[in-house]
């Protein structure tokens, strides 16, 4: 199994940011984002990575922007490290399968959250409320059911922590009405037409998060969109509403760590060989499916 890239450092190249997954690095009015092999679980960073996770990440990125471009404009300039900054050319070995060089927005600081499924936090708002992020659901929906139509369920963006689960009226207070619902609909939009894509190739896109910046006043997709790390994906041959369902995305390794006498505080617990080689598999298999 190949070396994972968990350390991203370019040398004279000016850091704008680390996340648990992406490094990003400041073009001035150009951003360079590094996609590393790490993977992250309950808000931890495990202490080794899913070697070529990274790549997988950022190729179905790229498929998912180009394939949704007539539904929203993205921030991408490049892929290509030939068409790079002349200095970020000497870091091809590293950059190349894994980067993206792209427009630097002013990031709206709202996690576009939508929902298609009943899963994951949302299931255990439900099953306490009897709805989500404000909004009301029917009566006796089942773990995993299907929604009567997709719902909009933002969250603060969080830098580190975990993102908090705010109502549409608590979006439009701190973005203002109009963005709020220009955000809503996009969201929407993107996911209904990323949602009908895959069923035909045999997953099911439950929920998935976008992030969204303003760039010379217009609205723009950012960061990633529909990868492994930041949608659930389920293997629609597999689909049995009432459970939790077997995924093509970290929750395999979330399941892992389920089962381990660990608090869900650092220091994370390093992943054994035979989790890292399955998540990888998982990984490959929704790209394999998706962009064939």
């Amino acid at each position: 199994m190949e070396q994972a890239i968990t350390k991203v450092d370019l040398p004279g190249i000016k850091r704008f940011t680390q996340g648990k997954v992406r490094d990003v690095f400041d073009l001035g009015d150009q951003l360079l984002i590094v996609a590393s092999d790490r993977i992250s679980a309950f808000d931890c960073v495990m202490p080794n990575g899913i070697p070529g996770k990274g790549k997988i990440l950022t190729a179905m990125s790229l498929f998912w922007f180009d394939l949704m471009a007539d539904v929203a404009e993205n921030h991408l300039i490049a892929s290509d490290v030939d068409a790079y900054p002349s200095e970020l050319h000497k870091f091809r070995e590293l950059l190349e399968g894994r980067s993206m060089l792209v427009r630097k927005a002013e990031r709206f600081d709202i996690e576009c959250v939508v929902r298609g499924y009943l899963a994951g936090s949302g299931w255990r708002e439900y099953r306490e409320s009897g709805a989500i992020c404000g909004i009301k659901l029917p009566a006796g929906l089942r773990e995993a059911d299907r929604l009567p139509k997709p719902i909009f369920t933002p969250a603060t963006k969080a830098d580190s922590g975990h993102d908090e689960n705010i109502s549409f009226e608590q979006t439009a207070e701190l973005i203002g009405s109009e963005r709020a619902a220009q955000l809503r609909d996009l969201t929407i939009a993107v996911y209904e037409k990323a949602r009908a894509y895959a069923d035909a190739r045999g997953i099911i896109i439950a929920d998935t998060k976008f992030e969204f910046g303003l760039v010379d006043g217009r609205v723009i997709l950012i960061d990633e969109i529909f990868s492994s790390d930041s949608s659930r994906f389920w293997p629609k041959d597999r689909y049995e509403p009432g459970r939790s369902q077997d995924s093509f995305d970290k929750q395999f390794v979330r399941d892992y760590l389920e089962t381990l006498d660990w608090d869900k505080t650092p220091p994370a617990p390093e992943l054994p060989e035979e989790v890292i080689r399955k998540s990888l598999e998982k990984y490959r298999e929704a790209y394999r499916r998706l962009a064939g």
